[in-house]
């Protein structure tokens, strides 16, 4: 019987703990996100994800080419990997603003691109462009429900849109409206409330595009949504996780059909008791943010976490008596985006093998700029 296609044939060459990336996998995924979407010009998938340049690789190689992010470095990733169409999917503020700015300057063949929800922002962004030469697209970022950013749908956002209009160095790009409150499991459901929020965003399309006012596009969505927007022919959808896929959605979406990408390599380094073992896979090598359970070992799914801390964690199974310290498991991250930027490089496997390493560069809150 052959081996399962996540462990690594000669395991003792990885140190522990370990972010292993599958690429046939992540190509799989990217193929089945683009049958999703009808056309890869349909898609503008976000870089918080991965991080990596051979991600966006493996993406532009199948006729990817719009993209959306929400650094300035993960903003300078993508243009070094001559990605033509970025999305800064967060407003530039302070010293931010001339990052971006020396950015445009640096990688003229990309069409940069930033969100704002704010009349102050806006203005001072204009007056940075007009001062640098440049005409920056602009997307009104709309609040659709979540209520963590954005301007709500109605007369306020008309006027900003309107003020952006007229404001030099910017240009109206469109409007960007995140959905990421909608993650129900039951997908009708999901469904019904991703069209009720989206029906605010598409009001407002028609009330600017009657003021004689340009919308050359609506970014919507991100993955729990992306087979929503997806039957929109005239959005552009933005999904992150499904290229690399986690336990956590996995769990709560399992309509979208998806497969795990990523897997973190651990290894028993105790046996504090009976039932329980100890791993190297603190809160420094898997996301800690939401309450157990934070990854589901694919060899030991009746695991249970007892204690979590930085370096180590505990775990409860009737099949402790089994390992001995040193022995690998491997795991599925419930929340992927955020253990990808507790490390510096993640492992390629393929065929069981350890090909590559590749540096998650975007990690950073700078790069060169």
């Amino acid at each position: 019987m052959s081996a399962p296609w996540y462990r690594l044939h000669t395991p003792a060459a990885v140190p522990s703990p370990a972010l292993l990336l599958y690429p046939e996998r992540i190509d799989e995924n990217i193929r089945r996100m683009i049958a999703l979407a009808g056309d890869p010009a349909r898609l503008r998938p976000h870089l918080k994800t991965h991080k990596l340049a051979e991600v966006l690789q493996l993406q532009t190689a199948r006729g990817i080419t719009k993209f959306k992010c929400a650094t300035i470095a993960e903003a300078e990733l993508a243009a070094e990997c001559g990605v033509p169409d970025l999305l800064l999917a967060y407003q530039p503020v302070g010293p931010n603003v001339g990052r971006l700015l020396r950015l445009v300057a640096r990688f003229p063949a990309t069409q940069f691109s930033a969100l704002a929800d704010d009349a102050d922002a806006l203005r001072a962004l204009a007056s940075a462009c007009a001062g640098a030469g440049v005409q920056l697209p602009v997307l009104l970022d709309i609040d659709c429900g979540q209520h963590r950013t954005g301007v709500a749908p109605g007369p306020g956002a008309i006027a900003l849109y309107q003020l952006l209009a007229t404001l030099p160095g910017l240009t109206p790009g469109g409007l960007h409206a995140y959905d990421g409150h909608i993650q129900g499991e039951d997908p009708a459901a999901r469904t019904r409330d991703g069209e009720a929020a989206f029906a605010l965003v598409r009001a407002l399309r028609q009330e600017l595009r009657a003021a004689h006012l340009p919308v050359p596009r609506v970014v919507a969505g991100g993955t729990p949504t992306f087979p929503i927007h997806a039957r929109r022919r005239d959005v552009e959808c933005s999904p992150g996780t499904c290229v690399l896929w986690d336990q956590g959605y996995a769990t709560r979406l399992p309509d979208l059909a998806f497969v795990p990408a990523a897997v973190v390599l651990t290894r028993v380094v105790s046996r504090p008791g009976r039932g329980r073992l100890c791993l190297d896979l603190g809160h420094k090598a898997i996301a800690a943010e939401h309450p157990p359970p934070r990854v589901h070992f694919l060899d030991l799914p009746d695991a249970t976490p007892v204690a979590h801390s930085e370096e180590h964690l505990v775990i409860e199974t009737p099949q402790a008596h089994a390992f001995k310290v040193g022995d690998c498991l491997y795991g599925v991250p419930w929340h992927i985006c955020p253990t990808v930027a507790l490390y510096a490089e993640v492992t390629a496997v393929v065929a069981g093998e350890a090909v590559a390493r590749w540096p998650v560069r975007a990690r950073a809150r700078a790069l060169s700029i």
